[in-house]
């Protein structure tokens, strides 16, 4: 046997005990605010495709990315954030559910689908998903999340795909997608939170520069923020990893999304690629 057999067969007998890990667990992915060419957006429906196919569950979770923003600014509009939050007036909100619950929650359950991953497009105001109230415009502030419509459809084999966004009455109020995750990771019992963000953002390792943090304890989170080592854009990330892990997820990875089929190489390797929080 040729030494690239060899090769294969070792990488698929070294993911073997982490599939029997993960089997019939749920894993929640966030993939909000991460840019994504067509080649990215296969590789991510792929590596949830095949986690579905070896028996893990997985919930797909997106929020304000680089078609909003596009949108956005084409209608003379320009997002503010505040402490990691994006500020949503009503104007703006029209353009957020048309682009992101229609548009780009379509094409990922449409591409999921294309590979063979029976794929279902949600948003937090369907069944009572997500309830907010008002925070600043239509920025809400996340009181209530009933997974129900979620387990319904895992127990069924689907993969949900969920756009951020809670049901306020009235209104309709933009949440960001990391709290979204987190929550819903708390609320399904989740094994895993995996948050792909940017790899300018991912947390390096001081004496290698070039690789991430390979794992951080919840208690070092906040001193890492204080001094710039967790960056400000990525600080609600890590303090949502943290919540979600101290409220039942048994840990949470920040995962670099540039990085092709990234997902199964954190989940399913014995190197993984992104920083892992744990207690």
């Amino acid at each position: 046997m040729s030494n690239t057999h060899l090769d294969r067969a070792k990488i698929l007998t070294e993911a073997l005990p982490y599939i029997q890990r993960y089997n019939g667990k749920i894993v929640v992915v966030n993939c909000g605010g991460v840019a994504m060419d067509a080649e990215l957006r296969d590789a991510v429906a792929t590596d949830i495709t095949m986690l579905r196919l070896v028996g893990i569950k997985v919930v797909l979770v997106h929020g304000i990315g680089p078609e909003v923003k596009q949108a956005l600014a084409q209608s003379g509009r320009e997002l503010v954030q505040k402490e990691g939050v994006y500020q949503i007036g009503s104007e703006a909100m029209e353009i957020l559910q048309e682009v992101l619950c229609g548009k780009v929650n379509k094409s990922l359950v449409a591409t999921l689908n294309k590979l063979g991953s029976k794929s279902i497009g949600l948003c937090g105001i369907d069944g009572g998903l997500m309830t907010a109230r008002a925070a600043e415009g239509c920025t809400g502030e996340l009181v209530r999340v009933d997974s129900t419509i979620l387990e319904t459809f895992l127990a069924q084999d689907y993969t949900p795909v969920v756009a951020q966004g809670a049901d306020g009455g009235e209104t309709v109020y933009s949440v960001s997608a990391n709290l979204t995750a987190a929550r819903l990771a708390v609320a399904l019992k989740a094994e895993k939170l995996i948050h792909l963000v940017e790899s300018t953002k991912l947390l390096r390792d001081p004496a290698a520069p070039e690789a991430p943090i390979p794992e951080l304890g919840l208690s070092q989170v906040p001193a890492m923020i204080r001094s710039g080592v967790i960056p400000p854009e990525m600080a609600l990330k890590a303090n949502c990893s943290v919540e979600a892990v101290r409220s039942g997820v048994r840990s949470a990875t920040l995962l670099d999304g540039s990085v092709p089929h990234a997902i199964l190489l954190e989940l399913l390797s014995d190197e993984g690629i992104g920083t892992m929080l744990t207690h």
